[in-house]
C-alpha cells in the first residue's frame, strides 16, 4: 500500500515519538468506575476523556476515549505517559508546553491539542480528589 502525499509529509515532518503516539490506540477504552474521570472539548470539536486508575495516590494507568485528529491522539497519549507513575499532585502540574516538548514536533497550530489533553487530565484529577479518601 502506497502512502498518500499527506501521509508522506506527516511522516517526513514529525519525530518518531509523535508518529508513534499519533497512531497509538492501545489506551482507548472505557473504564467502569475509574478512580478519576475528566473530559474536555476544544473549539475545533475534538474531545478527550481521561479515566485514571490509581493506587496510593499514584497514577497506575490512564485510559482514553478520543474523538479527534492525530495530534489530539498524540497529545492525549503523551499526557498519559507523562502522568503514569507520578503522584496525583505531580500529574496535575503537567503543562501543554511539556506535552509539546515531549512530542518533539507538535505543530504550533495544533498546540490547542496539548491544552485539551492537559485540561482533561486536570479534570480527571479534580474528580479523583472529590471522591472519598477511602477510594484512594
Amino acid at each position: 500500500m502506497e502512502l498518500t502525499k499527506e501521509q508522506k509529509e506527516f511522516f517526513d515532518n514529525h519525530s518518531q515519538k509523535m508518529i508513534e503516539l499519533a497512531y497509538d490506540f492501545d489506551r482507548h477504552e472505557k473504564v467502569f468506575r475509574p478512580d478519576g474521570f475528566g473530559m474536555g472539548t476544544s473549539d475545533c470539536g475534538d474531545t478527550i476523556a481521561v479515566s485514571l486508575t490509581t493506587m496510593k495516590k499514584i497514577i497506575q494507568f490512564v485510559s482514553l476515549e478520543i474523538e479527534g485528529c492525530v495530534y489530539t491522539n498524540a497529545c492525549a497519549n503523551a499526557v498519559a505517559q507523562l502522568a503514569e507513575g507520578r503522584t496525583i499532585d505531580e500529574a496535575i502540574q503537567i503543562t501543554p508546553e511539556q506535552v509539546a516538548n515531549y512530542l518533539e514536533s507538535l505543530p504550533h497550530d495544533s498546540f490547542h491539542c496539548a491544552e485539551l489533553a492537559t485540561h482533561a487530565m486536570v479534570q480527571a484529577i479534580l474528580d479523583y480528589k472529590r471522591k472519598p479518601v477511602t477510594n484512594h
